[in-house]
């Protein structure tokens, strides 16, 4: 295939992986991919290049499939690198293209205006795979690999670095194809003695981690045949979904849970990297009948000591340990269901005033409609457990804990998905690392809900402070006026003072046809009855 340039070619390999919109800046450095895109498909100009994989990784979550970033070279490719590791950490799929200096002068360190010391080893270190295109003949070749690289298991960001002279260049694609890896195939043995142990239980537990969203059918049919309970890590959410009796969630550290990780007798992991903030830092116990699943080599027995290490794609041996399962005892199941009404109604009263405003979005938002949430207090707390996720392409957060990255996802997602409503939860403190793009929600209009919780700071690290130390530093901030705020990026704005506003106003919100910015005023609305803490470990005397 022949293209009139760069910008030509990757709008048709866009176009062969599904992708219609596409987030970025516009640069010297990129300008024939930016035109090319603007004029087949629909280019998103956010305002910062962070935020521009942040979008393209949210566009990619909700569809459940793949997003692609533009930056510029040097300082618009390191400005994207926070959240390419985002991207890295949770395995999503996301292709991002950032311009280079003219081949000629590629490494020659002389200055060349946004010219950057080693940028491919930069991208290397925060992708999957990290490529340059060197003529105008491997350019199909390189954005083919880099996609694969993407989709496959275990995913991540693909980085592809494209010298301007080169985009600007006519292209000659020879499209051959990228070979396929081998899919993973446990071993028979192994296989058989997990069946054999499955087939023996009687009180049995499965964990559902962020490689269990492949495989829905076949986690919901092992629950079934079992009677299991379902433990799920925060990216494991809605892979059955949470109104199911048996999913008692994103609850593992909780103390009934781990009553019931106590007393069972064979525990089945699937694709989880047991994160710290989800093992309280690894001091949770694990049944030591322990069936790990995952299609990552390496995350086997990474964490915890596992009796039967299964490397495969879950959805390819689930089937095989169903067919093995019995049916645990009626009583076993009957307390999974109590303990699931448990955590959830001590955390439901725990939270005090903002469960009005959980409740209001769990009745008002459509099933399966997106919740985007940057890390704050009410995500942390109980919007990554107590909101019901009931499909993981609605589970939308930021896996790696950093702060700031919600808006950007809630924005891809509000856009790749148009027909129905999004909502991010964000603090104050969040938001303001990327406040513009707040002008981006305007010019764009997505149907989206912006919640900010407002509490004057950084409202988890105030309450360590408070909690274990003598002063506080560098958490109490100013706050703009989120009214004007919102007037002066012509976005439509509403404030909760008070539990019994959270339904009208949120109801109003989630059915417009665009964007609205609510604020939810936490002095006014009162506090928690237990100020959130994060589950980490703080020396102290």
């Amino acid at each position: 295939m022949q293209y009139d340039n760069g910008g030509e070619l990757l709008v048709a390999h866009l176009e062969s992986l599904g992708i219609d919109t596409v987030f970025g800046i516009v640069s010297v450095h990129n300008l024939p991919l930016v035109e090319a895109v603007d004029r087949h498909l629909r280019f998103v100009p956010v305002r910062h290049e962070a935020t521009a994989v942040n979008a393209a990784d949210g566009y990619g979550r909700a569809r459940g499939s793949i997003g692609c970033a533009l930056t510029s070279t040097g300082t618009g490719a390191g400005n994207a690198a926070g959240s390419l590791i985002e991207a890295l950490s949770a395995g999503t799929a996301v292709l991002h293209v950032t311009g280079q200096v003219e081949s000629q002068y590629l490494g020659s360190g002389r200055g060349f205006i946004h010219e950057t010391k080693d940028q491919l080893g930069m991208l290397g270190a925060v992708s999957t795979y990290a490529a340059t295109v060197t003529s105008a003949r491997d350019a199909g070749r390189v954005l083919r690999e880099a996609s694969a690289a993407a989709l496959a298991t275990p995913g991540g960001p693909a980085s592809v670095e494209w010298p301007i002279d080169l985009q600007y260049a006519a292209q000659e694609d020879a499209g051959e194809a990228v070979p396929s890896g081998e899919a993973p195939s446990p071993d028979a043995a192994e296989l058989a003695s997990a069946q054999a142990l499955l087939a023996k239980s009687r009180r049995p537990l499965i964990w559902a981690g962020g490689g269990a969203r492949h495989a829905r059918p076949e986690l919901a049919a092992l629950l079934e045949a079992t009677g299991a309970g379902l433990i799920g890590s925060n990216s494991g959410r809605g892979s059955v979904p949470e109104d199911h009796p048996l999913v008692i969630g994103n609850f593992a550290t909780n103390h009934a849970a781990r009553a019931l990780l106590a007393d069972a007798d064979v525990l089945v992991t699937i694709g989880t990297h047991f994160r710290s903030n989800e093992t309280a830092d690894y001091n949770l116990k694990l049944p030591e009948a322990h069936i790990q699943i995952d299609a990552d080599a390496a995350a086997l027995g990474r964490v915890y000591p596992v009796r039967h290490a299964l490397h495969a794609e879950a959805a390819a041996v689930l089937p095989a340990l169903t067919g093995a399962a019995v049916r645990a005892d009626a009583d076993w199941s009957a307390r999974v269901t109590a303990v699931r009404d448990e955590v959830r109604a001590a955390l439901h009263d725990d939270i005090g005033p903002q469960a009005a405003i959980c409740d209001a979005l769990a009745t008002a938002l459509p099933r399966g409609a997106v919740v985007a949430r940057d890390v704050t207090i009410p995500s942390s707390s109980w919007g990554n457990r107590l909101l019901p996720i009931h499909d993981p392409r609605a589970n939308v957060f930021p896996r790696g804990g950093g702060i700031g990255q919600g808006l950007g996802m809630g924005i891809g997602a509000a856009l790749a998905r148009p027909d129905e409503p999004t909502v991010v939860i964000a603090g104050d403190g969040g938001l303001a690392v990327h406040f513009g793009e707040l002008l981006t929600v305007a010019q764009e209009r997505p149907r989206l809900t912006l919640i900010v919780f407002n509490d004057g700071g950084y409202g988890v690290l105030r309450n360590m402070q408070d909690k274990f130390g003598e002063r506080r530093s560098g958490v109490d901030l100013f706050t703009p006026d989120f009214g004007p705020l919102a007037a002066a990026c012509a976005l439509p704005y509403a404030r909760i003072a008070a539990p019994e506003e959270a339904v009208p106003v949120l109801e109003a919100a989630l059915a417009s046809d665009g964007p609205t910015l609510v604020e939810v005023d936490l002095t006014a609305l009162g506090p928690m009855k237990n100020p959130f803490t994060p589950p980490v470990k703080i020396p102290t005397a």
